[in-house]
């Protein structure tokens, strides 16, 4: 036996009609615009908001078939202010999502390049401290460790110093290697 508090399979029914019917009613609307007339844009704006209220319709009851304790959300989706916006102004979200795509892979290309002067200076740092100050090189060791960095340098100021490409004979500085 279905339980009582399940939504009429009826109501559904009757809803999802509804949406196809106001669904309907844009789509005629849509076609016969009149981009001057004011009287198109009022009418076009009141099948959209009943189309939204048949849709919120449907919602509710869906979310009122759900289980009380599930942690699914039962918001609606919120369409981000700037495209609706966009749309407004008469141009196409397939641009906007296009132009959104761009900036956030050049902001990525900036945060990496940002990282990689980091991960560089980091290591440059490294190196000195680990020429400059023998004494800390286990230390310096210890942070390059826990931050990913190169292989420590332990071993090249013990040998003699290095360029800070961190491996012997790559590139030194010539000079003498504190030995303890």
């Amino acid at each position: 036996m279905a339980p009582i508090d399940k939504p009429d399979h009826n109501l559904v029914e009757q809803q999802i009609k509804d949406v196809i019917q106001d669904l309907f009613q844009v789509m005629v609307q849509v076609s016969t615009y009149d981009q001057a007339g004011k009287p198109s844009r009022e009418v076009l704006s009141s099948e959209l908001s009943t189309l939204s209220t048949s849709l919120r319709a449907v919602h509710r009851t869906a979310a009122s078939s759900l289980p009380p304790n599930d942690n699914t959300s039962t918001s609606l989706p919120l369409i981000p202010d700037p495209l609706i916006e966009y749309v407004e102004a008469g141009r196409n979200p397939d641009i906007y999502t296009r132009e959104m795509v761009e900036l956030v892979r050049r902001m990525n290309q900036l945060a990496r390049g940002k990282e990689m002067a980091f991960v560089r200076f980091r290591d440059v740092l490294a190196g000195e401290m680990g020429r400059a100050m023998p004494e800390l090189a286990g230390d310096v060791d210890r942070v390059l460790e826990a931050t990913g960095g190169r292989e420590p340098i332990a071993g090249v100021v013990a040998e003699g110093g290095g360029g800070g490409g961190g491996r012997e004979g790559e590139g030194g500085s010539g000079g003498e290697g504190e030995k303890k």
